[in-house]
């Protein structure tokens, strides 16, 4: 049953990424033409237009988001390979607690980097 629901979350996350990475595709590649999140010029890259972004709490949330839903969906499809090899429980019990340790590690990581990054974009714009 745990398995099953673990399966479920899975798929979830891999919808759930289509559609985070595609907003992000659009925003980085598509936007910028149309000055919709890219209001300092057509240049997606520029540090006007990542100010901007990153001064939004919107924007702050989707990163994190966007995280979560990629580690989830590619650790956990990486240990679904790996115990695919049939090894013994207690080597796959290692697996999973090495992948869900290195997963929280990198979400933390990358959590604190995007509320930084949004931090400094907010110090930015008030003084």
């Amino acid at each position: 049953m745990k398995e099953a629901r673990s399966w479920t979350w899975h798929m979830a996350a891999g919808v759930a990424l289509v559609f985070l990475l595609g907003l992000h595709m659009f925003i980085m590649h598509l936007a910028g033409s149309a000055h919709v999140f890219a209001p300092y010029g057509a240049d997606p890259d520029s540090i006007a237009n990542v100010i901007f972004r990153d001064g939004r709490l919107f924007f702050t949330v989707t990163y994190v988001l966007l995280l979560g839903v990629a580690l989830y969906h590619g650790l956990y499809g990486l240990r679904t390979i790996l115990l695919e090899l049939t090894l013994k429980p207690a080597v796959e019990k290692a697996i999973t607690m090495v992948l869900m340790l290195l997963g929280l590690g990198l979400f933390g990581l990358g959590t604190w980097a995007a509320i930084a990054a949004h931090s400094m974009a907010l110090a930015r714009a008030g003084g």
